[in-house]
């Protein structure tokens, strides 16, 4: 639930095409969007129907053909490639169907990286790798690489790294689509306590409805438009424009 009035993440009129050959792919056509901060919300939509582009333009790694990204207050719009790596590494974490996990390196090195890059000293990323690791249950897998964990397993320590460096919103595409259902269904549930105890705002894309309204609030995208299908699972469609 929300925390506070602010936003996190503001979308105006976005709009996203793509050119194929001669013709022009209209993929988002005018997305309006604000996220709050504590909030969790999920993205749902038919494949195809731009999920993964409104995550990527959300998460700065892929400009808008038009309109303004406001993150943490923030006009991000028209930044360069330096200051919006910045803001990603500050402000930013993201899971992917599939994990990309560094495989020559530890469950527990995997998540201190991240930590070293943005400046951390060794001591404290790898406490807090291990505090990650141990809240999503991987505390006897701290020294196992990926070819030695389960899909689940892979999937756990990969959202530790997104939580690696404490960001203000979490962006996940379709984080357990890659897993059996049962196996979904338990990596979903420690995604969501963790997210909800350390009070991050996340946009989580997936195709699983009984997991989305476990969520705040539920939007779907469809037609390249944004609609509102209500708070804890309720039904009750209202357009946002």
């Amino acid at each position: 639930m929300n925390k506070n009035n602010e936003n996190i993440l503001e979308l105006k009129n976005i709009r996203k095409s793509f050119k194929q050959g001669s013709q022009k792919l209209d993929v988002l056509t005018g997305v309006d969007f604000e996220i709050k901060s504590g909030e969790i919300v999920a993205l749902v939509g038919p494949s195809g129907s731009g999920k993964s582009t409104l995550l990527q333009i959300a998460g700065l790694l892929e400009a808008p053909s038009a309109g303004k990204i406001l993150l943490n207050g923030q006009n991000c719009s028209k930044l360069g490639d330096g200051l919006r790596t910045m803001l990603r590494r500050d402000y930013l974490g993201f899971v992917y169907q599939y994990h990309n996990l560094l495989p020559d390196f530890d469950a527990l090195e995997n998540v201190m990286l991240p930590q070293m890059i943005a400046g951390r000293k060794e001591k404290a990323a790898r406490e807090r790798a291990k505090w990650l690791l141990e809240r999503l249950n991987l505390g006897e897998r701290l020294k196992h690489r990926p070819a030695e964990m389960s899909g689940g397993e892979q999937q756990r320590v990969a959202i530790a790294r997104a939580l690696a460096n404490a960001p203000k919103l979490l962006l996940a595409d379709e984080p357990t689509g890659n897993l059996d259902p049962k196996t979904s269904d338990i990596v979903f549930a420690e995604l969501l306590n963790i997210v909800k105890e350390t009070g991050l705002s996340a946009l989580i894309a997936t195709h699983n409805m009984e997991l989305a309204s476990a969520m705040d609030r539920k939007v779907r995208l469809t037609d390249g438009k944004l609609v509102n299908t209500g708070i804890s699972g309720l039904i009750s469609e209202q357009n946002f424009y």
